[in-house]
């Protein structure tokens, strides 16, 4: 547990400063939505653009992985997304709870995670892992918000809006962008990768203190409890990763075992930015990170013991 404390604690910390700058009245009562504003238009599109640019085919083009953990993700999206829409939520809600089962925090943990267990080739699939959850699971549910806040009953029309949000959506055009720009194989020049670097850095920082500040807030208790998310996310993806990676694939150790940790990652900050960005009520969701996390000292720590990487 020691070693996926190390990892996790400064998460903690970060949301702990944001919860104590907002009880202190140090940021303002609209904090969390500004900070997230910076997050969605700035930082994020920032690391995207960089990610996708930099990105060469070789590196990612592992199937049996993607398959894999990508199958993982996109089941457990579909799943809390069949089960909401069945309990009555709109399609907006469903699609933002669907994105808390299957978006693992892949960039904060699982690539510190993945570097210290596998050394420097733990990098390739952590790499991976990142692209398909923001380029896949996360545009899915973007897709399908757009698609759940029209109200055009005509699909040619509707279809139409939807485009039109999509292509001004900053979280869509930057990792488009940095695959067209990949392709072009002009690379990145030094000032524009430090310009790059120091917004993509600022991400996860400013989305956790994003995310505390908003915890601080005095808000009314909703209905839904976090656990079905967190059993989805912490249970129901790895199991499913599991069986994909050894069984049905037959991957190699390092990429099955990476497959399985990186897919019983907590719940990363996406779905609590998607529904800060989109105005939609974020207790549930800040409440299914934060007891993910918690709950994935102990779980992450298991899966090492059983993967034989405790040591």
């Amino acid at each position: 547990m020691h070693t996926i404390l190390v990892i996790v604690a400064p998460i903690f910390a970060l949301i702990l400063v944001g919860f104590i700058c907002r009880k202190g009245n140090k940021l303002g009562e609209k904090a969390a939505a500004e900070i997230n504003k910076m997050v969605v238009w700035l930082c994020l599109p920032a690391l995207l653009f960089k990610v996708t640019a930099t990105a060469t085919w070789s590196e990612i083009w592992q199937p049996g992985f993607i398959v894999a953990f990508g199958g993982g993700a996109v089941a457990m999206f579909i799943v809390t997304l069949a089960w909401r829409l069945y309990r009555g939520h709109g399609l907006v809600a469903a699609s933002i709870d669907g994105l808390s089962a299957g978006y693992a925090n892949t960039g904060y943990i699982g690539i510190p995670l993945c570097l210290l267990l596998f050394g420097q080739p733990g990098l390739q699939p952590a790499l991976i892992s990142s692209l398909i959850v923001v380029c896949l699971v996360f545009a899915l549910s973007l897709m399908l918000i757009e698609i759940g806040l029209q109200q055009e009953r005509r699909i040619g029309r509707a279809m139409l809006l939807v485009s039109k949000a999509l292509a001004k959506n900053p979280l869509v055009i930057a990792p488009l962008g940095g695959a067209v720009w990949a392709m072009s194989g002009l690379g990145l020049a030094e000032p524009v990768m430090h310009f790059l670097d120091m917004l993509a850095l600022a991400t996860t920082p400013c989305a956790l203190i994003s995310l505390g500040a908003f915890l601080a807030e005095k808000r009314p208790e909703t209905t839904a409890g976090p656990w079905p998310l967190v059993g989805l996310k912490l249970i129901g993806q790895p199991a499913l990763t599991w069986v994909l990676a050894f069984k049905v694939f037959s991957l190699p150790a390092m990429w099955a075992a990476s497959a399985v940790l990186l897919a019983a990652l907590p719940t990363g900050t996406g779905p609590f930015m998607l529904a800060e960005y989109y105005g939609r009520e974020a207790g549930l969701i800040s409440r299914t990170i934060l007891w993910s996390t918690v709950v994935s000292l102990a779980s992450l720590t298991g899966l090492l013991y059983l993967l034989g990487y405790a040591g």
